[in-house]
């Protein structure tokens, strides 16, 4: 493998992996955080990208950044209403909304499967033309992407220091302190729900604006792999300052995607991705327990040596 194309190897894994880690630090906020598994993840990414492209195929490539957030927000409101107001399990509130998405994303995108988006102007496009003739001017998508990641990051962590930011986490915590501390727990549910919804959103809308495409299953197994990335950004930083937390988790979110690429170059049949995503899932959450056992381990055997 030449140099030429493992440093496209590794910028494609970059690129997707800062993609992902919006969807990532959504988790972030709402898993670790709020302590509510939300499983509509998928439906909702695809609803961002499904959302995005039809407002960016209008000529509004801003404008479907916002569209794809707003969607998000409605999702993620949905799924905080069935959990919290219809006294639905957070699991099931998850699951039931992720199944209507899939109807909604495809009537969204004109009762079509797929939208194609080579001739619409991107957030993409629009790097690319600022920064022509730049040195960077081939890096456009990482240069996009970073910035993305930056601003979602900075108000991650603005956002959880605040008074509303952390009731939110008070509520992840210890919801019954929070109702004897006059705090309103559904409310913070809704609000922490919504936010992550619309980070989700947002992700999709900037995957399908990065490969000018959608289709229905653009968001299948996204939860899967963001979960995995965020235990696998826990490994290096389970606690400490939300914004240690919050970057390692977009690195492990880049880890994962470098895994992932590997595995393709590879040439691992395309049914296999899904296991060797489920490996890594499972490597990711074990790790933690099987770094407090090896301790245990070692003493054994030394015990036995010494017999």
């Amino acid at each position: 493998m030449s140099a030429s194309s493992i440093f496209n190897l590794i910028q494609t894994a970059l690129e997707l992996g800062l993609i992902s880690s919006i969807t990532v630090l959504a988790l972030f906020l709402s898993y670790s955080m709020l302590n509510v598994c939300d499983l509509s993840t998928d439906g909702c990414f695809t609803l961002g990208a499904a959302v995005g492209a039809v407002v960016a195929l209008s000529g509004h490539p801003y404008l479907a950044i916002i569209a794809a957030m707003l969607a998000g927000i409605l999702s993620g409101l949905i799924t905080s209403f069935l959990q919290t107001k219809m006294g639905i399990n957070s699991l099931l509130s998850g699951i039931i909304v992720n199944t209507a998405l899939y109807s909604v994303n495809i009537a969204i995108m004109g009762n079509s499967s797929q939208l194609n988006l080579n001739k619409a102007e991107t957030v993409f496009t629009k790097m690319k033309d600022f920064i022509a003739g730049t040195a960077l001017a081939e890096q456009y998508k990482l240069i996009t992407l970073i910035i993305v990641v930056a601003i979602v990051i900075v108000f991650l962590v603005i956002f959880l220091k605040t008074r509303l930011g952390l009731a939110i986490r008070a509520t992840g915590d210890n919801p019954d302190m929070v109702k004897s501390s006059s705090i309103n727990p559904v409310f913070t549910t809704i609000i922490g729900l919504c936010i992550a919804s619309a980070f989700t959103a947002l992700s999709g809308c900037l995957l399908a604006q990065s490969q000018k495409a959608v289709n229905i299953d653009i968001g299948s197994g996204m939860v899967t792999i963001a979960l995995a990335s965020l235990l696998i950004g826990n490994v290096f930083s389970s606690k400490g300052k939300i914004g240690i937390r919050a970057v390692c988790a977009v690195v492990g979110s880049v880890i994962f995607r470098l895994v992932y690429t590997v595995a393709l170059r590879f040439n691992m049949p395309a049914f296999m991705l899904k296991f060797v995503s489920a490996v890594i899932v499972v490597i990711a959450i074990s790790a933690p327990y099987i770094k407090s056992q090896i301790p245990m381990i070692k003493r054994k055997l030394l015990h036995r040596k010494g017999e």
